[in-house]
């Protein structure tokens, strides 16, 4: 009988003391491709904040939000506060890789959860540190969110329609991109501890990754000095066409960000002409030409509905409809790519959630929904060392939740957030 191939993180143990979106999300990716997540929950304040965060709810204390971030992972009431609750965390860290916060940035060398404070558990430990505003600084104390760091690294400024106001992504695109990095940051930070035997501190932050995703526009200003600005209709900043185009019943997202996609297109929409015209036939004179570009492709694409230029179109030229949210879930091609997937409470329910985006050849990715909080305490501290009349007395203590929470068949809010 041939063995099911391991997932790439199969083995590496992670401790999250992280909350709410961008943290959770980071780990996500570590358990979705294989390893032990262990959420360290704070059941004094409820666990977890994204818990509760609403409107919409599979039961209580288990919102759908919780469930996008927390999928595959287990959880652990524990109140590091408590000097019980830290010698826990230190015995826990001595068979880990890891040790992942997502806490306001003077938190974590006040709850002793940097590698100076650790590495007398585990000398190989990685502590990854994801705050709003980094650890070290004037602002290392302050609160943050995503929609603050958007405004301030200058994302506003970007987005929208030129004679609208500043206006921000429709998703929390910096808690996203912030929580992956701190994955990379660990995973990166986890080669070198095994290959020295010597861990250390990784941080990010979402300023610090808000303001790394001005990216060319960023060099363009630090050496050009060109601010660059908002297009009308999402357009790209230095090429043309590369936005939204009206058809006879909707819009049309194009793209032809390669010189040889202009005259496939001109020639789908009749006007081969078009691919000779002086005035549109290289990406500079198309720059300069802007509005007649526009002008000309809304009035050739209104001919039509958007269905029968997709048709005309897909696959020839990079072309896009523009779906809501459930439209872009309808999607058949997201079902082709089986995009979305059924996560296992292990007692006949499920959460329906979109796949990671990550697809490894011959294994198929967990699909364990979210845990209860402390869902894995008895199974977790049994693992550590401790007997029956240990975990009383941590209970009694209140240093873990004052009950033995039920192991369901496979299937801390210790400061503020840093983001939501």
């Amino acid at each position: 009988m041939t063995e099911t191939p391991a997932l790439p993180l199969a083995g590496l143990r992670v401790l999250a003391v992280e909350q709410y979106g961008a943290g959770p999300f980071g780990t996500s990716y570590l358990a979705d491709l294989g390893a032990e997540v262990i959420k360290i929950e704070n059941h004094h304040d409820g666990g977890d904040v994204g818990r509760h965060v609403g409107p919409h709810y599979f039961g209580a204390d288990d919102s759908h939000f919780f469930q996008t971030f927390n999928r595959n992972k287990k959880s652990l009431t524990l109140d590091l506060k408590q000097p019980e609750g830290m010698a826990v965390l230190h015995k826990l860290a001595a068979g880990a890789d890891a040790l992942l916060d997502n806490l306001r940035g003077d938190l974590p060398h006040k709850l002793g959860l940097t590698y100076a404070q650790m590495r007398d558990a585990n000398p190989r430990l990685v502590c990854a540190h994801l705050s709003a505003y980094g650890r070290s600084g004037s602002r290392k104390a302050w609160p943050g969110y995503d929609y603050l760091m958007q405004a301030e690294a200058g994302h506003l400024s970007l987005t929208g329609e030129p004679d609208g106001p500043p206006t921000r992504y429709g998703l929390s695109i910096v808690d996203l991109m912030t929580g992956l990095a701190a994955a990379f940051g660990l995973l990166a930070g986890v080669v070198q501890a095994r290959a020295s035997g010597q861990g250390m501190d990784v941080d990010t932050s979402l300023f610090d990754v808000a303001l790394h995703n001005l990216n060319y526009p960023g060099t363009w200003y630090l050496n050009a000095d060109v601010v660059t600005g908002r297009t009308a209709r999402s357009g790209h900043p230095s090429l043309v066409p590369s936005q939204l185009y009206r058809t006879q019943d909707g819009w049309l997202f194009i793209m032809c960000n390669k010189e040889k996609f202009w005259p496939l297109l001109a020639r789908e929409l009749g006007h081969p002409e078009w691919a000779e015209d002086p005035r549109l036939a290289t990406f500079a004179a198309r720059l300069q030409n802007r509005n007649q570009v526009q002008e000309l492709l809304d009035a050739a694409l209104m001919q039509q509905p958007t269905a029968v230029w997709l048709e005309r179109l897909s696959g020839k030229v990079p072309v896009s409809p523009v779906f809501d949210v459930a439209q872009a879930l309808e999607n058949p091609f997201v079902h082709e790519r089986a995009g979305v997937v059924d996560f296992d409470y292990g007692d006949g329910r499920s959460a329906r959630m979109i796949a990671n985006p990550i697809r490894v050849a011959g294994r198929e990715l967990p699909h364990r929904a979210a845990p209860r909080m402390g869902e894995h305490n008895e199974a977790l501290l049994r693992e550590a060392g401790f007997d029956d009349a240990a975990i009383a007395k941590l209970r009694a203590l209140g240093v873990i939740a004052g009950h033995a929470a039920p192991e369901h068949p496979e299937g801390t809010d210790t400061g503020h957030a840093a983001s939501p």
